[in-house]
């Protein structure tokens, strides 16, 4: 998970068939990669036996400490504090609920049905759009929102049968994301992407210590940390984890500098690729035919989601 949601808000960069094909490049490459880290959540919590929220804490810990010397070389030690600080470390917390969420759905679920399940967030984002945002939106995209969810039944449906309430988590992780992504709307323009990106590492250090610590209390261990692991593994595996989320989504942004976010965007269900193909590798997991065409329905219709967004910003 996931497209770059800092990168996909900001201007449209200036367009050129050679940027646009090495924007394009580069995104199929990091969504190809970012599903390495999903597998990598998958298996610290199946074979190792981390919880969601300690994976998740060292994700956003790694993602923090990489960022801010990349940000200090670039751009100087004052990019590392965003304008609006406290909004930023809201959005990270958010983006990290929505994380921990995720990870805590791989113990149970194939990591293809799960992100099959997630990408509900554009349709979410768009029925958002409309109450928060005041859009208006037609009735091609609201069809192209009914058929979304009507895909992720078919996924949902066979899963909570087999794995219970688990199954909606990805519903969830959706919808804290796609609240995420609208606060960041309102944000892009006042910091560099790579700034908001620190901050929202912060903030999710900040909110998953506050979460890891109630969990271990009230003892939920799906989110809880009683002890911490041993170095060795685990923690070279999160070390990994961290890395190829922070890595990926820089990818991403500079993909995102060289062509727009309505010709990039539909690139994020090849995640969907990638972890067929982990899934399948290391847990033997492969989605049944009834999965497949509740996966075809959703990127049908979110590539169609995004197709009309395009043709509507472009005619307004």
């Amino acid at each position: 998970m996931k497209v770059h949601p800092e990168a996909s808000t900001q201007n449209d960069p200036p367009s050129s068939d050679n940027n646009v094909a090495k924007g394009m490049v580069l995104m199929i490459f990091a969504m190809l990669t970012l599903p390495i880290m999903d597998g990598i959540a998958k298996v610290l919590a199946v074979h190792y036996d981390v919880s969601a929220g300690q994976t998740t804490f060292g994700r956003f810990l790694v993602q923090a400490c990489l960022l801010g010397p990349i940000i200090v070389v670039m751009h100087g030690v004052r990019a590392l504090v965003p304008s609006h600080i406290l909004a930023n470390l809201v959005r990270g917390g958010l983006m990290s609920l929505a994380v921990m969420l995720f990870f805590a759905t791989l113990r149970y679920m194939p990591i293809a049905d799960a992100l099959a399940v997630f990408f509900l967030e554009p349709f979410i984002l768009t029925i958002l759009s409309v109450i928060i945002l005041k859009e208006k939106v037609g009735w091609r995209r609201r069809i192209a929102v009914v058929c979304g969810f009507a895909g992720a039944m078919f996924i949902v449906q066979p899963s909570y049968a087999v794995f219970g309430p688990i199954s909606l988590l990805p519903i969830c992780t959706a919808l804290l994301f796609a609240i995420y992504l609208i606060l960041t709307r309102q944000m892009a323009s006042k910091d560099n992407a790579l700034t908001m990106q620190f901050a929202a590492g912060i903030g999710g250090v900040i909110t998953l210590a506050v979460v890891v610590t109630l969990a271990t209390i009230f003892e939920f261990d799906d989110f809880s940390s009683p002890e911490i692991p041993e170095f060795g593994i685990r923690w070279a595996l999160i070390f990994v984890l961290g890395a190829v989320a922070a890595f990926g989504h820089l990818i991403v942004v500079m993909a995102f500098r060289l062509a727009s976010a309505s010709i990039l965007a539909p690139f994020q269900y090849l995640e969907i690729v990638t972890g067929v193909i982990i899934g399948y590798w290391l847990f033997g997991n492969f989605p049944d035919a009834l999965k497949w065409l509740g996966i075809a329905i959703i990127v049908l219709s979110g590539i169609y989601l995004f197709w009309r967004e395009r043709a509507h910003a472009q005619s307004s």
